[in-house]
């Protein structure tokens, strides 16, 4: 495999700064059909926020990259959505939004309904210009949810867990 090394310019979020976004795309390999362990690991780091629900209410997505067709880009979107579900948090898939694109079957291309993706191979394939059109596409679609979102009163986190 020729995984690239770790680029230093790339930002890391730790668990504690996420209660400052209004939103997430979360982009992850996949491992045997399910989010890398140390994807996991990150979640699992968040049972504190978990406990007081402070993600509660915010949108979030997936992208991720498999090796092979069937490498489990859906099956890692579903397993990866129980870490959503126990924050509270919305889950915004992109459907057929991306419309002709998600139909074309005259090329190879990852992603799905459940998120943008792209197939790796031995880690030289390069993503097609149909995969990234599609990822910058459901980083736009995600903006406009998290826009909407955020324009309504009802959704202040902090309210959402209100205790009684």
């Amino acid at each position: 495999m020729k995984v690239p090394p770790k680029d230093d310019g790339i930002p890391v979020i730790s668990a504690e700064e996420m209660v400052e976004a209004d939103g997430f795309l979360f982009g992850f390999p996949t491992r045997f059909g399910s989010m890398a362990a140390q994807m996991k690991a990150f979640f699992d780091s968040t049972g504190g926020l978990w406990r007081e629900q402070k993600l509660a209410g915010v949108p979030a997505g997936f992208f991720v990259s498999t090796g092979t067709q069937g490498g489990g880009q859906e099956t890692t979107a579903w397993t990866a959505i129980t870490q959503l579900a126990h924050h509270g948090m919305l889950y915004v898939p992109i459907g057929y939004t991306f419309g002709a694109g998600m139909f074309g079957i005259d090329s190879i291309r990852g992603g799905s309904p459940y998120g943008s993706g792209v197939f790796s191979g031995d880690g030289t394939r390069e993503p097609t210009e149909t995969e990234l059109a599609l990822a910058e596409h459901q980083g736009k679609y995600m903006a406009l949810v998290v826009k909407r979102f955020a324009g309504t009163s009802s959704f202040a986190r902090n309210k959402v867990a209100a205790k009684t």
